[in-house]
C-alpha cells in the first residue's frame, strides 16, 4: 500500500482524473474506483478525500447534485469547464513529477553532470 506521505500531493489529481473518467460519483464510489485502479495500493480514507472535494468545490473546479436512493442522501461531484482545464494542468504536472522520480530512480551512481 502506498503512504498517505506519498499520497498527500496528488490527492487533488487523483481525485480529479477519476472524476473526469467515470464522473459524477459520490465520495464511496470514488474511493472505490481508486482501490480498484491501482489494485488496492491506494485507499483513500473519507477524511482525506472529503476535504479535497470540499476545497475543488470550493475553488469552482466541482459542482454537486442531491440524489435521495435508498432513504440515503447521496452527493456526486461532477466537473465544472474549469475542472475539466484545473484537470488536465494538474495531470501535466504529475506527469512532469513522474519523469522526474523516474530519473532520479535511474540515476547511475558516480555520474555526475555538473
Amino acid at each position: 500500500m502506498i503512504s498517505n506521505e506519498m499520497l498527500k500531493g496528488s490527492l487533488r489529481t487523483i481525485v480529479l482524473k477519476i472524476i473526469t473518467e467515470d464522473g459524477p460519483l459520490h465520495g464511496y464510489a470514488i474511493t472505490r474506483r481508486v482501490e480498484e485502479v491501482t489494485e488496492g495500493r491506494i485507499k483513500l480514507t473519507f477524511g482525506a478525500l472529503y476535504p479535497v472535494l470540499h476545497k475543488l468545490k470550493k475553488e469552482g473546479a466541482l459542482v454537486t447534485a442531491t440524489e435521495l436512493r435508498n432513504n440515503r442522501t447521496r452527493i456526486y461531484y461532477a466537473l465544472t469547464p474549469k475542472g475539466h482545464k484545473l484537470t488536465a494542468q494538474k495531470l501535466k504536472e504529475l506527469t512532469d513529477f513522474i519523469d522526474s522520480l523516474q530519473n532520479i530512480i535511474n540515476m547511475k551512481p558516480g555520474l555526475s553532470h555538473v
